[in-house]
């Protein structure tokens, strides 16, 4: 990694990156990390293990993942799995549910970037021309 330092943060989002999402940049950054940090490792494990039961797991493959975890040498994998108890209702529709909330996240990201465009200069009338549909009268037109 021709030893520059990288922040907590983008390690932690190489972390939870699948290999195959990343570029080559972002695969050496995973591979030292990994070579340089036992903790890493166990981490990205534990990671990828529960990406895979978000994306079709099964409750069981769920409960396994906790107990290991709550067993894991590292601190903030112990600490998240014992989070995910405290909610484990929420946890297990999430694993096993076919629903998101991705639609409702794009529209709320949708109107937000509206109303940051339009400030100092919008009505209510001009928002509402911009986020609702087309009524009939102007689809009509003679």
């Amino acid at each position: 990694m021709n030893g520059r330092r990288i922040s907590p943060l983008t390690a932690a989002a190489h972390c939870v990156k699948p290999r195959g999402q990343m570029t080559p940049r972002q695969i050496c950054i995973v591979d030292a990390l990994t070579a340089e940090s036992m903790d890493f490792a166990v981490m990205r494990q534990f990671a990828m293990r529960l990406r895979g039961l978000f994306r079709g797991g099964s409750l069981k493959k769920l409960d396994e993942w906790i107990w290991d975890a709550t067993s894991c040498s590292v601190y903030a994998t112990r600490r998240f799995a014992k989070t995910l108890r405290q909610d484990i209702d929420a946890v297990q529709n999430a694993v096993v549910g076919p629903w998101s909330n991705g639609q409702t996240e794009g529209l709320i990201n949708r109107l937000k970037t509206l109303k940051r465009s339009m400030y100092g200069r919008a009505s209510i009338e001009l928002l509402r021309a911009r986020m609702l549909p087309l009524h009939d009268s102007n689809l009509h037109r003679e």
